[in-house]
C-alpha cells in the first residue's frame, strides 16, 4: 500500500467502482468539480429548456384549435338540427301550392259541365 500513488482526483475511487457497470446510477453520480463543465452541461439544460417550451406552447395551439373546431362543429350540427325541426314544424299551407289552385280551377271549371251531362242525362231518360 506503500507504492500505490495517492490519486490526484477525490472521485477516482468512486469511478472505478461503477466503471465497469457501464450504465450510470442517477443518484449515485458525482457531481463534476470542473466549472467549464458545469457551465456547458447548463448551457445543455437551458437548450433542452427552450426546446420542451417551445413543444409545449406548439402542443397547448394544437389542442385549442382541436377544441375551436370542435365547437364550430356542434354549433354547427345544433343549427342544422334547429333548422330541420323547424322546417319539419312548419308545413306550408297547401292552399297557396300552384298545383292545388290548379286542380281547384279545374275542378271548378268542369262542375258546370258535369252538372250539364246529368241534367241531360236525365232528360234523356
Amino acid at each position: 500500500m506503500a507504492d500505490a500513488p495517492a490519486p490526484q482526483d477525490p472521485f477516482e475511487v468512486f469511478r472505478r467502482l461503477w466503471g465497469p457497470l457501464g450504465v450510470p446510477v442517477p443518484g449515485l453520480a458525482m457531481p463534476t468539480l470542473d466549472p467549464q463543465e458545469v457551465e456547458k452541461r447548463i448551457a445543455e439544460l437551458k437548450a433542452v429548456e427552450g426546446w420542451l417550451a417551445m413543444n409545449l406552447n406548439m402542443l397547448r395551439m394544437a389542442i385549442q384549435g382541436l377544441e375551436m373546431q370542435k365547437a364550430a362543429l356542434q354549433a354547427m350540427r345544433a343549427g342544422v338540427d334547429a333548422g330541420s325541426d323547424a322546417a319539419a314544424a312548419q308545413q306550408p299551407n297547401p292552399m297557396f301550392w300552384p298545383w292545388s289552385a290548379m286542380q281547384q280551377a279545374m275542378g271548378a271549371a268542369m262542375a258546370p259541365e258535369a252538372k250539364d251531362r246529368h241534367s241531360d242525362e236525365e232528360n234523356k231518360s
